[in-house]
């Protein structure tokens, strides 16, 4: 399948967008200027001073000389990139596949997304340099077969590749001057010469950059976001505002989602909704879930809690002329069957509650303990959002034996006490924590740690390898138990420090 590729060249975009964010240009010819080798020089020119003759790279001295009431204005070119960004997201209305050109460019991989236009790629360029001129800027389209013949379309104004100059190789001054003096002027000079020796003479990488020129290869583009596995969009021959309208046709492009989601056999682990504004604003709405799914009720619920806690509350403004929604993540779902004894199936209540909570929340607030492969207590857990997977099944539960081993909850770091002990090694018969004695009337233990080998280093303090752990679970003569460890054998260390890790409930 041939590719077909857009390219967008935004010749007077620093200057239009200091007219976008002003409200209003200047009253005289101005430019955008830049220190560049110790020496203040034009880094953009609008219409007014370009007609006068002054370009971007001249020296501000010599540009006040031709034009003494010139204005000059900083030059920010991270500005000029969030704007590029902001259009491009306004771009996602005709393809996915959009990125980023800096420092004025944008390309959009537009293959199969012609549809809406009658599988016309003119009308889609028209339509998008229509929108362009609606946000006060000039913007340069072409169309090619790979990225690097639609760019320098778009750069040198032109449908017709052979017509390129040579500087559309951008392979250095000295190479263009080459060329020019050997008489090659333009691609279609280039074009009928044998390679090998054009290769020999100016290198490999300026032939791959002629072929990709002439449409001979293609080397893709790097979208700016991940391509959706499903995409279902929504377009409005009259821009819709009421929220009622908004969410009805959400509900019916979740519809659509979930039933491709079932065709192939796929549930989605993440929904997000780009509502387009006629001004170009793109809102988004994005929810998750712990399981894959492809309930488009359960999904309007979530996406009903997301709406109701954005502390920015949408603002259809004129209206959206289009809405979509895309699957950028998606797992295997096969069809499930509740039990017998049962016609609930409890895990997915489960997973259903912690979404939910989980939008309302936020991902990161609703949590479980997953298991890690240490023998470390305080490595052996780690929190995890509740949506990251699957909470751990098999802990110890305690038994007719008696209770677990461990207590549940553990000091995020040991508390130091101070232990007395009636034999070298042996177990703790009081210590005191927080400035009070406790006797010990039971005990059980010891369970023996030992540092990892690879964390091992010296020195006592916990969490840091050293010295070997004797754990005991202990009882104080009011009933209270702990979970105490000595830091250390007396064949490791002169002086063994004691530690409290756990209460137990």
């Amino acid at each position: 399948m041939t590719r077909l590729y857009l390219a967008v060249f935004l010749p007077l975009l620093p200057t239009q967008r200091l007219i976008r964010s002003t409200g209003s240009a200047p009253d005289t010819p101005f430019a955008m200027v830049e220190k560049q080798s110790g020496a203040m020089r034009l880094a953009a020119c609008d219409t007014a001073a370009l007609a006068l003759g002054l370009s971007a790279g001249m020296a501000l001295a010599d540009a006040r000389a031709r034009v003494p009431d010139l204005a000059v204005f900083d030059y920010d070119p991270a500005a000029d990139i969030a704007l590029l960004g902001w259009l491009a997201d306004g771009c996602e209305r005709y393809s996915p596949a959009c990125m980023l050109d800096p420092p004025q460019g944008l390309l959009i991989d537009i293959t199969g997304c012609t549809h809406p236009f009658g599988d016309d790629a003119g009308r889609l360029a028209k339509d998008l340099k229509q929108r362009l001129r609606r946000q006060g800027l000039t913007g340069q389209i072409a169309l090619g077969a790979t990225p690097d013949s639609a760019r320098a379309k778009a750069l040198y104004a032109t449908s017709a590749i052979h017509t390129l100059p040579v500087e559309a190789l951008d392979a250095g001054d000295k190479v263009h001057q080459a060329l020019r003096r050997a008489g090659l002027k333009t691609l279609k000079d280039l074009a009928c010469r044998p390679r090998k020796p054009f290769a020999a003479r100016f290198g490999k990488a300026t032939v791959v950059k002629l072929a990709r020129l002439l449409e001979e290869e293609d080397a893709r583009i790097t979208p700016r976001r991940h391509v959706p596995v499903i995409t279902v969009t929504q377009n409005f021959a009259e821009p819709v505002s009421r929220n009622n309208d908004v969410l009805d046709t959400i509900a019916t492009l979740t519809h659509q989602a979930a039933a491709q989601l079932n065709d192939r056999s796929q549930g989605g682990r993440r929904f997000e909704v780009s509502l387009f504004r006629s001004d170009g604003h793109v809102a988004r709405l994005a929810v998750d879930t712990g399981t894959p799914t492809r309930d488009s009720a359960l999904l309007m619920r979530l996406i009903r809690e997301r709406i109701d806690t954005l502390s920015d509350p949408l603002d259809p403004g004129f209206g959206y002329d289009r809405m979509q929604l895309s699957v950028p993540t998606a797992d295997i779902l096969l069809p499930s069957q509740a039990g017998l004894e049962t016609k609930v199936d409890r895990s997915a209540q489960t997973a259903a509650l912690i979404d939910r909570l989980s939008v309302r929340l936020g991902s990161d607030r609703v949590r479980y303990f997953a298991e890690r492969n240490s023998h470390i207590p305080e490595r052996a857990v780690v929190e995890c959002a509740a949506q990251s997977g699957q909470p751990q099944k098999d802990w110890p539960q305690a038994t007719e034996a008696g209770p677990p081993m461990r207590p549940f909850r553990l000091f995020e770091t040991p508390q130091r006490v101070e232990a007395l002990v009636s034999i070298p090694d042996g177990p703790p018969r009081q210590f005191r924590w927080r400035k009070n004695l406790h006797h010990i009337v039971a005990y059980e233990g010891p369970e023996r740690i030992a540092a990892e080998w690879w964390r091992r280093k010296a020195g006592h303090e916990p969490g840091k390898g050293g010295p070997t752990r004797d754990y005991y679970r202990v009882e104080d003569s009011e009933g209270r138990r702990f979970w105490l460890f000595r830091h250390g054998l007396y064949s490791e260390t002169d002086a063994p420090i004691w530690y409290l890790h756990g209460l137990f409930a």
